[in-house]
């Protein structure tokens, strides 16, 4: 009999959703879990059409794009390599007669990829007798997936037209699919529906833009309603994934597992990185991680305007815009190094210089230097960055006003004290200003982040709970299977 899971059944007229995900949690009632999807519910000679067509659009946009998509490739490696890798079967064999069943993880970029850390390492941990393989999308995605998951099998996430599905598909043959957050394509979804494996979405959110879009769209083409399990963040997200049509039953909020991939508590300083970055005596160390174009100027701006007092390292959310960083900040009159040439020339660098941190993978190293972060994404209306990350070693956060991405997170730390939302660049220059000659209140900012992160561990014991019990997972071999195969 399948195992049963305390949720609770939804009236089918005149309920409200914030009501009913509210109850799941404080008054549950034992149902089982829907069964798996593993079947194409949508077929029929529309969806076809429609399908058909959603293929056309993706061949039309890659010609029509032709000259910027070969620019883009010119200018930059890695968007290149990206490119190559979604448009052809990835660089894997299928499993073999007797082999493990393959459970797929994909992540689109950084953020992902380390949020899906904990969760492998729980997968690994109960489940060795499953096969994980890693996806991303980005190149930055690739090299963190790399350097955190070494030795396992990483592919590149196949562009959304049919055939490169198919053949993605067909060389990695997944048992089962987890999508870390929210990641809805057509085709994939409607593929892995006709192939039998189910689909979970973790660690699942949905921005207020995002859902406005899908709303929209979702009767044309079904997507929601192809995946067999959502574990949410949060009780606001859940109910936006139901209002799409998702069977609530399907629903269940795990909060969220970036935290249980993140290491709370001051991480070690790098000695190499502090001999190349070392401030003045008693100089603070501010670090603006992950900026999108043009904060690095407005971060420049404002520290100047605090007074250039601290040592202040820029680390671009994207390497290769590093050179036009480097070009717009010394076209502001601002002397500028990179790490990579410090590292290079093995020497120390100049704390009255900006220093541009030009490498992947570095930022939690960097956050451990820090006295107080800037979080980037948030002063352009990107929707900002992960503030949990500094938070979680004990620095003091600022952010800009566009922080929709991560609201819930940013809401969580400027309750308990441990960041401060800026307007704008002007304003940001004067909260530089304050807290950098505020010691006692940077102590204390850092302080509250920390318990404020260890506060909500836990997530991925929850979610591993909600994926074991709703048979997404393949079912474990038997003794008798095990010594067989062995």
């Amino acid at each position: 009999m399948r195992e049963r899971q305390e949720v609770q059944t939804l009236p089918r007229r005149g309920y409200d959703l914030n009501a009913y995900v509210s109850a799941r949690r404080a008054e549950p009632g034992a149902v089982e879990f829907p069964p798996p999807i593993v079947r194409d519910a949508h077929r029929g000679l529309g969806r076809g059409i429609l399908h058909a067509i959603y293929d056309l659009l993706w061949v039309v946009a890659a010609i029509v794009g032709a000259p910027w998509l070969a620019l883009r490739c010119a200018r930059a490696p890695g968007f290149r390599a990206m490119v190559r890798e979604r448009l052809r079967p990835p660089a894997i064999a299928p499993p073999g007669p007797g082999e493990r069943p393959r459970v797929l993880v994909h992540g689109v970029s950084v953020g992902e990829i380390k949020a899906a850390l904990a969760l492998v390492r729980a997968l690994e941990r109960d489940r060795p007798d499953l096969e994980v393989v890693l996806s991303t999308t980005t190149s930055t995605g690739q090299a963190m997936a790399r350097r955190l998951f070494p030795g396992y099998a990483l592919v590149r996430f196949p562009a959304d037209l049919s055939l490169l599905v198919r053949l993605f598909l067909n060389r990695v043959q997944p048992a089962a699919v987890v999508l870390i957050e929210l990641e809805v394509w057509p085709n994939f979804l409607r593929l892995a529906n006709r192939a039998g494996f189910p689909v979970a979405v973790v660690n699942g959110r949905i921005t207020p833009m995002s859902f406005g879009r899908y709303r929209g769209f979702r009767r044309v083409l079904p997507q929601f309603d192809r995946i067999t399990l959502y574990c949410a963040q949060s009780e606001a997200y859940a109910t936006r994934f139901c209002a799409l049509g998702v069977e609530p039953a399907r629903v269940h909020v795990t909060g969220n597992i970036k935290v249980d991939g993140l290491e709370v508590g001051r991480q070690s300083p790098s000695e190499e990185l502090l001999e190349r970055l070392s401030p003045r005596p008693h100089q603070p160390f501010v670090v603006a991680g992950s900026t999108h174009e043009p904060e690095e100027r407005m971060v420049a701006q404002a520290w100047l305007q605090a007074g250039a007092a601290a040592r202040l390292v820029i680390v671009p959310r994207h390497p290769e815009r590093v050179a036009d960083v480097v070009r717009d900040l010394q076209e502001d009159g601002f002397e500028v190094e990179r790490l990579t040439e410090l590292r290079a020339l093995e020497r120390r660098g100049d704390p009255a210089r900006i220093a541009i941190a030009d490498t992947i993978g570095e930022l939690d190293r960097l956050y451990a230097l820090a006295d107080l972060a800037f979080v980037g994404g948030s002063l352009v209306p990107h929707g900002g960055q992960n503030v949990l990350e500094p938070a979680a070693q004990g620095v003091p956060v600022i952010a800009g006003p566009h922080v929709h991405n991560f609201r819930q997170e940013m809401a969580l730390l400027e309750e308990a004290g441990a960041a401060v939302r800026v307007v704008d660049a002007a304003d940001l220059g004067r909260r530089f200003a304050a807290l950098l000659a505020d010691a006692p209140a940077r102590a204390a900012m850092g302080e509250a982040g920390l318990l404020a992160v260890a506060a909500q561990r836990g997530a991925t014991q929850a979610t591993w709970r909600v994926l074991a019990a709703a048979g997404v997972l393949p079912a474990p071999r038997s003794r008798r299977e095990a010594d067989s195969r062995d």
